[in-house]
């Protein structure tokens, strides 16, 4: 390993949303800010963007409700500042297939409103006057107008614009007694003040002293990427099954997902888990036979223990975390931007994101 070649006040491991976001709002508040990616796409390049902390809402997750719902509030701001993030501020219908899944769905609702979310519970005909594609068995849905969807891709490349990125492999943080003082590349050391890891399932394998790590495992989702050759139409907004979605961009493209298998670092596509896919949104939106397969792919969610997200200082002084943002990485893009950029500023988590302490995990083997 050669000796360093230059330094900033920043360094962000990971060039996915989240890395560059906060590299952005590290160098909004005036820190000289590098990026260190090697290019190879993460889960962001799988994901399918839904910005649905809503619909995603479940019994006993009201920390990870409270951050989607701090993230989602910001997005149209943060999207403002961006040239062509692809958002689309649409909303959502959940869509029960049978009877056991509308009873389940009404549970769901009750306690939405109970949170004072908005969510409008909606008969098997007010929906298809909505989305007359939806099957005529669906037996109830539920409209959320406040939860929308961007495009990952889109926004990965409006965030990159303007942002100083390496495209090489980081392989460890440099450490002097309990500080973090950069970054190990392949090409030599990066110095830097403080250094942000926002580099999803491979903090992993970014080499750390045990005691500061994060415990990160990666969960396989499997995603394919559909196009109607008639062009937009089939659904204007996101539909959501009890196993399945379908995201559509507003150009024909459609993106439907996902799996959530735990297989390791294993990111080979199935075909069963594709055949579930098709077979359990068919049910829902038939007509999504009718579409032309353009990708198949399949990427690494990364989870923590909690599946919470670890956001904020790490037990290295000047390591800042942004990592295990599991299956939310999209939607708490902005959130997690604007917290790291507080911890740089020293400053300490909010009341409504300490469950989101990385410190939470210390002594918790990686």
């Amino acid at each position: 390993m050669s000796g360093h070649r230059e330094s900033s006040d920043v360094a962000v491991v990971g060039g996915g949303a989240i890395g560059l976001a906060c590299a952005r709002a590290a160098a909004a508040a005036g820190a000289r800010v590098v990026v260190v990616d090697a290019g190879e796409p993460g889960a962001w390049h799988v994901a399918a963007g839904m910005l649905a902390p809503v619909s995603e809402a479940e019994f006993g997750e009201h920390a990870l409700l409270r951050l989607g719902l701090e993230s989602a509030a910001r997005y149209p701001a943060f999207c403002a500042e961006l040239e062509d993030p692809g958002y689309r501020p649409v909303g959502t219908l959940v869509v029960a297939r049978d009877r056991d899944e509308a009873e389940a769905l009404d549970r769901l609702a009750a306690f939405r409103r109970s949170l004072e979310l908005p969510v409008s519970r909606l008969r098997p005909s007010q929906a298809r006057a909505l989305e007359p594609a939806l099957a005529p068995t669906i037996r109830l849905a539920l409209d959320i107008e406040s939860d929308h969807s961007i495009d990952p891709r889109k926004l990965v490349a409006a965030l990159a614009r303007g942002v100083d990125v390496r495209r090489e492999w980081a392989r460890g943080l440099r450490v002097s007694g309990s500080r973090v003082t950069g970054v190990e590349c392949d090409g030599g050391v990066i110095l830097a003040g403080q250094v942000v890891v926002a580099a999803g399932v491979w903090v992993d394998r970014l080499a750390l002293p045990e005691f500061a790590r994060i415990p990160v495992r990666p969960v396989k989702g499997v995603v394919l990427r559909l196009r109607d050759p008639r062009g937009a139409g089939l659904v204007e907004r996101t539909i959501r099954g009890e196993r399945a979605y379908l995201v559509p961009r507003g150009d024909g493209r459609y993106v439907l997902g996902a799996t959530m298998e735990d297989r390791g670092w294993d990111t080979t596509p199935t075909a069963g888990g594709v055949y579930e896919l098709l077979r359990d949104l068919s049910e829902v939106v038939p007509g999504v036979f009718e579409l032309e397969l353009v990708e198949l792919t399949a990427g690494l969610r990364p989870a923590t223990p909690d599946n919470l997200p670890a956001i904020g200082h790490g037990a290295l002084d000047g390591l800042v975390w942004a990592t295990g943002h599991f299956r939310n990485g999209i939607l708490l893009t902005p959130v997690t931007a604007e917290l790291v950029a507080g911890a740089l500023a020293g400053e300490r988590l909010p009341e409504w994101a300490a469950a989101a302490d990385p410190l939470r995990f210390a002594g918790v083997p990686a």
